[in-house]
């Protein structure tokens, strides 16, 4: 059973461990803490919190360092997130102010969060599955191109280009796009990519370059939809994995493979379990399942108006867990503050 105060001695080791990289002795912790007991009593907290494997000796005559199972009951045990410097939260307003659209916002945003922690920065869009398609519109390029511009209620607007097999006039694209408008204007993303889907099927064919401009444009919305619908990450800061590949205690190649593949990542962010105010963490161990042993993940989350989604950021288990916190909880309270203001224009 671990004490109040054997609780914050814990605190103090891993605080000064991630301040100088260094195993902490419990001479530095009474010089540096004050706790107002000896030197002695805080080797035997020290002993405690070993026996419970919230701390280890890495060499003999060594001070100790956080376990993993440390770090979480540190982080468990937070008092509270501290709050961003006025400084920092003017860099956030700053940065992120005016995006061109959803996909700039969160580019901006994984490049400030890496830019405010040091960390691998990932953020989550929103799933696009309950969005509505609000307008499409059809650009005749050439004889045989076509431009398909699709925008949602959410503010997202997607462009593809579909080749047809037979030459078509302006004629017939002033002819299919009403039909298409029809279809999947006022429809919910995945409902619109099905009715597509039934209408190639079973709707009698007009001209052949008609028909033949129906395919390849029931395709390249159907697809555009398909897209929508799934989920995405954005990040940025994965070169600071390799300036920081001491702090790991084993390679770092499979987060590299993470990052590349975002596969495991997009699961490990959906799965994390989140407290009341929407934090979640995974530490080291606890993300052996995904590859991810050497790692650990802090996010926050953010309202997109269609659903929750998440900001977070990815380092070596010894992180400074308060800081990088309180930075993605600053940036999706914005991120939320943003899409809402965006919503309501």
């Amino acid at each position: 059973m671990v004490t109040d105060r054997g609780l914050q001695v814990l605190r103090a080791i891993v605080t000064d461990f991630v301040d100088t990289h260094e195993p902490v002795g419990s001479k530095a912790i009474v010089e540096r803490h004050h706790f107002g007991v000896s030197a002695a009593t805080i080797r035997n907290d020290m002993a405690l919190l070993e026996e419970e494997e919230l701390i280890a000796q890495p060499h003999t005559s060594s001070g100790r360092v956080p376990t993993d199972k440390g770090y979480r009951a540190f982080v468990d045990h937070l008092a509270d997130v501290r709050p961003l410097s006025p400084a920092q939260r003017t860099a956030i307003e700053t940065f992120l102010a005016d995006p061109a659209d959803l996909d700039d916002l969160l580019s901006r945003t994984v490049r400030l969060l890496t830019q405010l922690t040091g960390q691998v920065a990932l953020v989550q869009y929103p799933s696009f599955a309950r969005a509505t398609v609000t307008h499409v519109q059809l650009v005749l390029l050439d004889a045989r191109r076509i431009l398909v511009i699709m925008v949602t209620d959410t503010g997202r607007v997607s462009q593809r280009i579909g080749v047809v097999d037979v030459e078509v006039a302006q004629s017939d694209v002033d002819a299919v796009a009403p039909r298409i408008q029809r279809l999947v204007v006022g429809l919910p993303v995945g409902d619109a990519a099905d009715r597509l889907q039934t209408d190639r099927r079973a709707a009698p064919r007009a001209t052949p370059a008609q028909a033949g401009l129906l395919d390849v444009v029931g395709v390249a919305v159907a697809e555009e939809l398909d897209e929508f619908r799934q989920n995405r990450l954005v990040m940025a800061g994965a070169a600071t994995l390799a300036r920081r590949e001491g702090d790991f205690r084993g390679s770092i190649h499979p987060l590299l493979e993470a990052i590349e593949e975002q596969v495991t990542l997009l699961r490990l962010m959906s799965e994390m379990a989140a407290d009341d105010n929407g934090l979640a963490t995974s530490i080291g161990r606890e993300n052996a399942e995904f590859g991810l042993g050497e790692a650990s993940i802090v996010a926050s989350e953010y309202d997109a108006a269609i659903g929750l989604a998440r900001v977070g950021l990815m380092g070596p288990t010894r992180m400074d867990y308060p800081r990088n916190l309180a930075a993605a909880r600053a940036v999706a309270r914005y991120l939320t503050r943003v899409l809402e203001e965006d919503e309501n224009r």
